[in-house]
């Protein structure tokens, strides 16, 4: 087993202080960032005293086993918004009808998973009746960025010869400009209704929630002739853990704790392309 320690700002002494709990039989850098330390002993205690001071010193952790490569995946899922993006896009869409407060609170909750997905979304889209369908444009260009890495992170996947996939509890509109923006494979999201160029609060067709997320996992992975458990899953809130849980490496990025608790791995602080670090080609 081995451990991988990596930030923003990595110190090679705190790293070898942190290391140390866990008796590794080398400490390796991979880059500036992030170094490995091979052959530790590993335990539940030995996890959570590496877990209470790598959050101390905002360094993130993984176990991984040794064996481990990018090479055994051929799939990287990913969740879009506070994910793939920085943004929730329908807090910024409602931002343009000046109820984000209403809406923020009801996305924080289903993500905190203290709310059922599809009644958040019916809930928060409803309250969008009657905005100009040219907001959605606005946030695009105004608000929407990418995660830190994310660019990065795509470009090296691409490389090795995986597919992408994004599935998402958002909007078309923005779905399909990632996939044309970063030339993903595949995309799954929830339709907007627009009638006479206005939002009518309404979704066509079934919502994307949680489950739904898993299942296009699972027939991304059909398609391609590959196990789940070939698949890399990221995500940040409460419903991303059904595509995490079948996945080979689940990832919470920038999650929720109810996510981080549950999750392989949790980015915390460095960018997407922290799993790059993780996974040797």
């Amino acid at each position: 087993m081995n451990l991988i320690l990596q930030g923003l700002n990595t110190q090679r002494h705190i790293v070898e202080q942190i290391a140390g709990l866990a008796r590794p039989r080398s400490i390796i850098a991979i880059n500036e960032h992030a170094y490995r330390c091979t052959d530790i002993s590993y335990n539940d205690e030995v996890k959570s005293q590496i877990d209470i001071a790598a959050w101390a010193a905002k360094l993130d952790y993984a176990f991984i086993e040794r064996s481990r490569t990018l090479s055994d995946f051929k799939l990287v899922a990913m969740d879009m918004d506070s994910t793939l993006i920085t943004i929730e896009c329908i807090d910024e869409i409602a931002d343009m009808q000046g109820l984000k407060p209403q809406v923020a609170e009801i996305t924080e909750a289903a993500m905190r998973g203290e709310l059922e997905f599809k009644e958040s979304l019916t809930r928060r889209v409803a309250l969008l009746k009657g905005l100009d369908a040219s907001a959605l444009q606005r946030v695009y260009d105004e608000r929407l960025g990418l995660s830190p890495g994310a660019e990065r992170m795509l470009t090296a996947i691409q490389a090795a010869g995986m597919k992408t996939l994004l599935v998402s509890g958002g909007f078309t509109f923005f779905t399909d400009m990632m996939k044309q923006r970063l030339n993903l494979d595949y995309t799954h999201s929830n339709q907007l209704e627009i009638i006479d160029g206005k939002l009518t609060g309404r979704v066509i067709g079934d919502i994307v929630d949680g489950e739904e997320k898993k299942l296009t996992v699972e027939r991304v992975c059909k398609e391609l002739g590959i196990s789940p458990k070939q698949a890399i899953v990221m995500g940040d809130g409460a419903n991303d853990l059904r595509m995490m849980s079948i996945a080979g490496l689940s990832v919470a990025f920038r999650a929720k704790p109810v996510v981080r608790a549950q999750a392989d791995i949790a980015l915390n602080f460095v960018g997407l392309d922290g799993v790059l670090n993780l996974l040797p080609n």
